[in-house]
């Protein structure tokens, strides 16, 4: 890669294209097209109130969740923008009960393109950042129409994933399994720009980010692991931590690539049915991907997330996530118990 400071996106990804072919020309032009779609959102979230963005929209997703305006907007963008491209089969969001064929009217890609298009919507009315996680499929060969189950595939099988996280800047962070890199929003330019080459989680950590309201109804692995926290220097860990907590993935998860962490959103018993609270397919896999390339790790507490088959579309799993050795210690907690 090119030491010239000012390198775009696109030719970050051509240059990736043509070095030994690490990306298809195809998934070079289907990213540019997701990332100008962030540009969109982000454009959107900046105006707020300016633009009329903010409040509920009365209406909820297949989750139950009620909908905030920004989160079907944010919805309708990625799926106009990447609908006739050519670069897709289909695309499946969280806020959307069944696939995104796209219509016979488009050409037929090879790819599918999975998103949670607004995370942390509890932040949008208070001007916390909030981000769009993606993240991309190769579509099974074979089957003419594409199906339900072309989508439920392990997320070892991703071919890209990335997030963008709207703050005081505009950060889209990439992998093609080529490492983790940044890019910031020129908004002069109009263009993401390469700000940060090759993340690098530390494999020891101090912060902690968990949901602490949620404590009594956690699993005792859990409570274990932040009780030994919140002891200290006086605990079994022997030093301090500090706790974390933004209630937005995206953000929670930047915290970590950028200075190490972990992130826990764990099982608990309040909804003892379900698996977790957050995504398989559009949260955790591709933020999963993202924390591996960086050298950190990520579990359900006791498999390797990617190593998990999906069941269904809209499956909910466990996550802790960070910096590697952190990780380890949780995961064994919960194995041992």
């Amino acid at each position: 890669m090119s030491s010239n400071p000012n390198i775009s996106l696109t030719r970050y990804l051509i240059e990736l294209q043509r070095s030994n072919q690490i990306i298809p020309s195809e998934l070079r032009l289907l990213l540019e097209v997701v990332a100008r779609a962030c540009k969109s959102i982000s454009h959107a979230v900046n105006k707020g109130a300016l633009g009329g963005v903010l409040g509920s929209a009365e209406s909820e997703n297949v989750q139950g969740e009620i909908q905030k305006k920004l989160d079907i907007i944010a919805n309708e963008v990625l799926i106009e923008a990447n609908e006739w491209g050519g670069h897709l089969a289909a695309m499946a969001s969280e806020e959307m009960d069944d696939i995104y064929p796209v219509p016979n009217r488009y050409p037929q890609g090879e790819y599918l393109l999975l998103f949670d298009p607004l995370d942390g919507s509890s932040n949008i009315d208070v001007n916390v950042s909030i981000g769009t996680i993606f993240s991309v499929l190769k579509k099974p060969e074979g089957g003419a129409v594409v199906s339900k189950e072309d989508f439920l595939q392990s997320g070892a099988q991703q071919v890209a994933a990335g997030y963008c996280v709207y703050g005081p800047q505009t950060t889209l962070v990439l992998t093609v399994g080529q490492g983790v890199v940044a890019f910031t929003l020129d908004r002069e330019q109009g263009s993401f720009v390469l700000t940060q080459n090759q993340f690098k989680i530390p494999e020891d950590t101090q912060e902690f980010a968990i949901n602490m309201s949620n404590m009594r109804h956690w699993d005792e692995p859990v409570k274990r692991y932040v009780d030994e926290c919140l002891q200290g220097v006086e605990g079994p860990r022997g030093k301090n931590f500090n706790m974390r907590w933004i209630a937005s993935m995206v953000a929670d998860v930047h915290r970590i690539l950028t200075r190490g962490g972990v992130f826990m959103y764990p099982w608990d018993k309040r909804e003892p049915n379900k698996a977790g609270k957050l995504r398989l397919m559009y949260e955790a896999n591709p933020m999963s991907w993202i924390i591996e390339q960086a050298g950190g790790a990520s579990t359900n507490g006791r498999e390797r997330i990617l190593d998990l088959q999906p069941s269904q579309l809209h499956e909910r799993v466990s996550v802790v996530l960070g910096s590697k050795n952190e990780v380890e210690r949780i995961t064994a907690y919960h194995r041992g118990a």
